[in-house]
């Protein structure tokens, strides 16, 4: 009988930590819905965040900012952590808000004029990133003109994804 009892309890003791780290981490789709939302206020569509990451989840409701006009940042203030989620237009969309038939092969531009940007510049033995604004649109592999953070320099990279680019040799 006492073996019974020393064996049940032992059982539910096992269970109890299992079930505690399954809630230790956070719930992507409460976090989806509220970037969905701000990013359909800004006429665009956010990304699902990829149910892969495992963060702690936020004890109060995670803030959810636009760092530019194509990412959003999903923060934690306290616990430390952040998110940055990409956003797209639209398909189809134009810039009037109609919309117009695109052809398939033609990719969206994924930086528009004005946007910020991150650029990188990355050797064997150090990464150095630096902030500019984007001075036309660019597509993934397009080298594009930036503007530093004084009107004075100028500078193109190649885009490399939604608000980042690479300065090549």
């Amino acid at each position: 009988m006492k073996r019974k009892i020393i064996t049940g309890i032992a059982a539910f003791a096992a269970c109890i930590p299992a079930a505690s780290a399954q809630q230790a981490s956070e719930d992507w789709q409460t976090i989806d819905v509220l970037t969905a939302m701000v990013a359909n206020a800004m006429g665009r569509t956010a990304t699902p965040i990829d149910r892969r990451i495992k963060l702690a989840r936020c004890p109060e409701q995670a803030s959810v900012t636009a760092l530019d006009s194509s990412t959003l940042a999903v923060r934690c203030q306290s616990l430390g952590w952040r998110l940055r989620v990409p956003m797209t237009a639209p398909a189809g969309a134009s810039a009037a808000g109609g919309f117009v038939a695109q052809p398939a092969a033609a990719a969206a531009p994924v930086i528009r004029r004005g946007d910020n940007v991150r650029v990188t510049i990355d050797t064997e033995s150090f990464s150095i990133s630096y902030a500019a604004t984007a001075t036309q649109d660019g597509r993934v592999g397009d080298m594009i003109a930036l503007r530093g953070s004084d009107a004075k320099s100028a500078l193109s990279a190649v885009v490399t994804g939604p608000g980042r680019a690479r300065l090549v040799d």
